[in-house]
């Protein structure tokens, strides 16, 4: 059997490589022989939420594996026919259980069937997009591309404790269809109404949400903006800060998580000044949501969008990308801080 040969250590060298490889793998049927996997990292190898990703996307196509264990640096995949159904992953930790969703979602998207996934683990661990980005931000624009699903929340888990579990229902879409996110409509000329600020709290006193809103709302000159500061039960300490934008056709969610011996002050800060450079760019999309958006628009076979420079792991995810599919991604700048990522099949 030929395998296509995926180095995990090119470009940025991380989980993004495994993530992208194993849904493409399985949607197109696509037998693959992972190397390097995170060798750019501390710890390379697999860690549990890595682990779980590639058990995620074993259980849901009956996949033949082969080295698939913690810490492995080298592992085969063969996939087989999807199954739409009932799925329950937990990872263990507070590894993020929204990378682990990515990796399966655009699979069950396009199934004979509605598949119903419950996740357990972290979904605040600032080192990964959360799960109110996931919700707010990045569904929606599925949505827009034909993919309807909802999801609902029992418990959240940040980072270090975890222990987060919520639910994805996902519907069966005939394709993915191509979307434009270019306007700057509502984002360089700012409406507040279309703003917010949002601090989640987990056994921390209100008064620290509380003062890292007003700490936004000077940084940022948004007096009338909403705000809201939200208690959770978990099973741990946690704080995760986030400023909301609503654009004309999506949202994009900026988030600090708060850090022992960090003051509220600081924590608003750096988001807010996150918040600062992408509205200079007068982009459509930010970091996150642009690197999310990659992979379904090359399955819609179209699309395209503004953002800020894209990052290394952007780029890295436009490579593995090519390797399985003849699609066209070009990445343009326009402006010193503004680019505009095209997707769209080549011409014979």
């Amino acid at each position: 059997m030929h395998f296509l040969e995926i180095d995990g250590a090119q470009g940025e060298g991380g989980g993004q490589v495994l993530r992208t490889a194993l849904s493409l793998s399985i949607l197109t049927n696509t037998p693959i022989e992972l190397n390097n996997i995170r060798a750019n990292r501390s710890r390379p190898g697999l860690l549990r939420q890595h682990l779980t990703s590639v058990k995620a996307a074993q259980q849901i196509c009956d996949a033949t594996t082969e080295g698939v264990e913690l810490g492995a640096s080298r592992i085969r995949f063969t996939p087989g026919k999807v199954k739409a159904g009932v799925y329950h992953f937990a990872i263990g930790t507070a590894g993020s259980t929204v990378l682990v969703c990515q990796t399966i979602l655009p699979v069950l998207a396009l199934a004979d069937g509605p598949s119903s996934v419950t996740f357990e683990g972290g979904t605040h661990n600032g080192m990964s997009p959360s799960l109110c980005f996931f919700k707010e931000s990045y569904l929606p624009v599925l949505r827009e591309m034909g993919v309807i699903s909802q999801t609902q929340t029992r418990t959240l888990g940040f980072y270090p404790a975890g222990g987060g579990h919520w639910q994805l229902t996902i519907e069966p879409a005939a394709a993915f269809k191509p979307v434009v996110l270019t306007s700057t409509d509502g984002q360089v000329e700012l409406s507040q109404a279309r703003c917010g600020f949002k601090a989640l709290m987990s056994d921390l006193p209100d008064s620290i949400g509380q003062k890292e809103i007003a700490a936004a709302r000077k940084a940022l000159g948004w007096q009338d903006a909403a705000s809201n500061v939200e208690q959770h039960q978990t099973n741990g300490r946690g704080n995760s800060f986030q400023v909301k934008i609503k654009g004309d056709h999506n949202t994009c969610v900026f988030e600090q998580t708060g850090e022992l011996g960090v003051s509220a002050e600081r924590v608003a800060k750096r988001c807010a000044g996150r918040v600062k450079q992408f509205l200079r760019s007068g982009a459509a999309v930010d970091a996150y949501l642009a690197d999310q958006l990659l992979v379904p628009m090359a399955l819609a076979g179209g699309g395209e969008f503004t953002t800020t420079e894209p990052s290394l792991h952007t780029r890295t995810n436009i490579t593995v990308i090519r390797q399985f599919l003849d699609i066209d991604i070009d990445v343009q700048q326009e402006t010193e801080t503004r680019w505009k990522i095209v997707v769209g099949t080549k011409s014979s």
